[in-house]
C-alpha cells in the first residue's frame, strides 16, 4: 500500500536533517550556535546528558555575567578567587564523570567475567561428563569381563565335579555318536576346535579347472566319445512273431489309439 511504500522509502533513504544557511545580527549570540557542535547521531536528537550539558553551559554563561571588572585591584583578586571556585567545581565535577564512567567500565568487566566464567563451567561440566562416560564405559567393561571369567571359572567347577575322584574314563564312541549335542557334532571353540580356521584349504585348487592351458590340455585328453555326440536311431519295434502272429502288446496299443481318438 501507500503507506507502507512510504515507510520503507522514509526508513531506507533518511539522511541528516537539513540545516539551512543563517545570518547573525551583529551584537547578539543566540544560544543555538553555542550547540552547533552537537550534529545528527552524534548528540541530536538529544537525551538526558546533552540536557545536563547545555543547563551546565547556561549556568556558566550566567556565572560569567556575574563576575567582577578588572577596574582595580579588589576587583581582580575577587574574580580571581571566584574563577578558583568554579576550576574546583569543574574539577569535582570531571571526578564524577570519570567515576560514572569507571563504574560502567567495571560493571561491563563484571559481566565480561561473569560470561567468562560461566563458559568455564560449561566446557568444565562437558569435560567432568566425558571423564565419568569414559569411566563408565571402562566399568561397563571390567564388569563384562568379570562375568567372563566367572562364566569360564564355573564351566571348569562343573567339569571337575563331574570327575571328584580323579578316574580315567575311557572314551565311549557309541554315546558321543548318539548325543547330538556331544563334541562329535557340535565341537566348541573354547576347546581348540575354530570352524573358520584354514577354511581355505576346501576350495578346489586344479591346474586343469583354473587355467586355460589346463583347460586345453584336459579337453585335449578326452575321448571323442565325450566331446562329439553320436546319434543311433531307434530300432523299429517288431508288432509280428516269426511265425505272422500279431502280438498282444500290439494289439492292445491299437485298442488304446482307437479309445483315445
Amino acid at each position: 500500500t501507500l503507506g507502507t511504500q512510504t515507510d520503507y522509502r522514509d526508513g531506507e533513504a533518511q539522511t541528516d536533517p537539513y540545516s539551512p544557511e543563517y545570518v547573525v545580527p551583529c551584537g547578539s549570540v543566540p544560544e543555538l550556535l553555542t550547540l552547533a557542535t552537537l550534529t545528527w547521531g552524534r548528540g541530536l536528537p538529544a537525551g538526558l546528558v546533552e540536557v545536563e550539558m547545555i543547563e551546565r553551559a547556561r549556568q556558566k554563561r550566567a556565572w560569567e555575567a556575574t563576575l567582577p571588572a578588572m577596574d582595580n585591584a579588589s576587583h581582580i583578586a575577587e574574580r580571581r578567587k571566584m574563577m578558583e571556585d568554579m576550576e574546583r567545581k569543574e574539577w569535582a565535577f570531571r571526578e564524577q564523570e570519570i567515576e560514572k564512567l569507571q563504574e560502567v567500565r567495571l560493571e561491563v568487566l563484571k559481566k565480561l567475567l561473569q560470561r567468562r566464567e560461566e563458559n568455564q563451567n560449561e566446557l568444565d561440566a562437558k569435560r567432568l561428563d566425558d571423564h565419568w562416560q569414559n569411566h563408565q564405559k571402562a566399568k561397563e567393561e571390567k564388569i563384562k569381563k568379570i562375568q567372563h571369567d566367572c562364566a569360564l571359572m564355573l564351566r571348569k567347577l562343573i567339569a571337575k565335579r563331574k570327575n571328584v575322584m580323579g578316574k580315567l574314563e575311557r572314551r565311549d564312541i557309541i554315546k558321543e555318536y548318539t548325543d547330538l549335542a556331544s563334541q562329535t557334532y557340535a565341537p566348541l571353540s573354547r576347546i581348540g576346535y575354530f570352524p573358520d580356521n584354514h577354511s581355505e584349504r576346501y576350495v578346489v585348487k586344479n591346474f586343469y579347472l583354473n587355467t586355460f592351458a589346463g583347460l586345453c590340455e584336459l579337453e585335449a585328453s578326452l575321448p571323442d566319445s565325450v566331446t562329439q555326440v553320436e546319434i543311433k536311431a531307434p530300432k523299429p519295434k517288431y508288432t509280428t512273431t516269426k511265425t505272422g502272429f500279431i502280438k498282444r502288446s500290439a494289439r492292445l496299443e491299437v485298442e488304446l489309439a482307437q479309445v483315445h481318438q
